[in-house]
């Protein structure tokens, strides 16, 4: 099948669509998609004034928000934000609970499911769109995050973005590039098939 062929009949899908449908895959889904994030967020480095760490775990809600698309999404990020609530030790430097940090993960669980949307029609198909949608996924997790920071600790708004946006912008194009690369690259292998 050329991959000409291949696209049209895959418009409206993302990555997960391509798996034989089941509610044994999206609950299987729904389920990697939490602890893929889990574990990301143990890939965590303090910053220096700042409650809140340099992890994994932005990289990879969006990456499930894009992969799973908006219900899977937010589903799993739900479930990974309910479960630390609940006390399972997977959130930064395997903590648990709700922390000055938590707005953060709020704004993973709206990201995932916009960035899911925009997957949904084909913003993961290309490294220029899938820019702007890790670019737009990472404004709603600052959007959530660094207010929630503010009210959390009492900061002001100049401070909560010192202390929980700029430090994190670098890192955070570093991870769109990754993402950039690796979703336009695994519909280029998907279409080969």
């Amino acid at each position: 099948m050329s991959t000409a062929a291949a696209t049209p009949a895959r418009a409206g899908q993302v990555l997960a669509d391509l798996l034989p449908a089941s509610r044994v895959r999206d609950a299987a889904l729904v389920l990697g998609g939490a602890a893929l994030t889990g574990l990301a967020a143990q890939i965590s480095v303090p910053v220096p004034g700042s409650p809140v760490p340099v992890t994994g775990q932005t990289f990879a809600a969006l990456l499930v928000g894009t992969s799973l698309g908006a219900g899977r999404g937010f589903l799993a990020l739900a479930l990974y934000a309910l479960a630390g609530i609940a006390g399972v030790p997977w959130f930064a430097g395997a903590s648990s609970g709700v922390a000055p940090s938590f707005g953060y993960i709020l704004g993973m669980i709206l990201a995932s499911t916009v960035v899911g949307a925009l997957a949904r029609r084909g913003a993961d198909r290309s490294m220029l769109r899938m820019a702007g949608t890790m670019l737009v996924g990472e404004a709603i997790i600052y959007a959530i995050g660094v207010p929630y920071l503010a009210l959390a600790t009492g900061m002001s708004a100049t401070a909560a973005i010192a202390a929980g946006l700029t430090p994190f912008l670098i890192g955070d194009a570093l991870k769109a590039a990754l993402a950039m690369g690796a979703l336009p690259t695994a519909w280029k292998f998907a279409n080969k098939r």
